[in-house]
């Protein structure tokens, strides 16, 4: 639920008033008021090094819960750049710690960036999600955004360089930090992502491959028919104009998952509101 943020001097939370109205629950324009908490990470095994990174399985904490996730310490004093990676979608049931993005992490930490993989709640060794959170994602928006913050505060990494990639799932997921928290980052990449209109993802997604889900949560919020402006609050769209980093998108001509329109009109609509796309 929306709460009220407490006064802080980070320049990426912003005054309640400034911000869009919530007029349904829950949605993005909900998540904004909600103050960033990523702790600090905390390692939990080794899983390896060779001569350009150390690679260690760490957890760190989101909304007050256990997020797992992977952590690529390149060689050297530092201070490095850091990136965050949102992974595409696989069934949490045989998730494991680190799944997708696997070239990503090592080019990125072999380039000398600091790469922390977030699992997302409810995957490999975080604590548990519901299925209406893992329908939602506003979850996964809250885990990327606090894993920025969490890897922001390792003394070898600089702050003040910090990015995030997402595919597919976790390109919607890029996608919903940049409007939640404009400022965050200083870039935002997105591979093949989902439509940055929740309704797509749910008619593509969803109503196919898991028509019980589809039901229940119908059944809990009606259908985008019966309330519009409920999936409006959902899409990163909405609130286009709120992002304020560059974002660099890539998709593939034949790709029939995500069609690759999806991304031709979110970038159109980012052009539309200023962003740099």
């Amino acid at each position: 639920e929306p709460t009220e943020a407490e006064p802080t001097d980070d320049p990426t939370e912003e005054p309640a008033d400034t911000l869009p109205p919530v007029r349904a629950r829950p949605s993005l324009a909900g998540i904004m008021r909600r103050p960033l908490d990523g702790g600090r990470i905390v390692r939990t095994g080794y899983i390896g090094e060779n001569d350009a990174y150390t690679r260690r399985t760490v957890t760190y904490t989101s909304d007050g819960r256990t997020v797992s996730g992977v952590l690529y310490r390149p060689k050297g004093a530092g201070p490095f750049p850091g990136i965050v990676l949102a992974h595409g979608y696989i069934d949490p049931a045989v998730y494991t710690t680190g799944q997708g993005l696997a070239r990503e992490q090592d080019w990125l930490a072999r380039q000398g960036y600091a790469v922390l993989h977030t699992d997302y709640r409810g995957h490999a060794a975080s604590d548990p999600a519901s299925a209406r959170e893992r329908e939602l994602r506003l979850g996964y928006v809250r885990d990327a955004a606090n894993a920025v913050r969490a890897l922001a505060r390792e003394p070898w990494v600089d702050g003040d360089r910090m990015a995030m990639l997402g595919r597919s799932t976790g390109g919607g997921v890029a996608l919903g930090v940049a409007v939640a928290y404009p400022g965050l980052v200083d870039a935002h990449v997105v591979y093949a992502s989902v439509s940055s209109d929740f309704v797509d993802n749910l008619r593509q997604f969803t109503e196919p491959n898991r028509p019980d889900g589809a039901a229940a949560f119908y059944d809990r919020y009606g259908t985008p028919e019966e309330r519009p402006v409920f999936y409006e609050g959902l899409s990163p769209r909405t609130y286009i104009d709120r992002v304020t980093e560059p974002v660099l998108i890539h998709h593939g001509t034949s790709d029939d998952v995500c069609p690759i329109r999806w991304s031709r009109t979110t970038h159109r609509l980012l052009q539309r509101a200023g962003a740099d796309s």
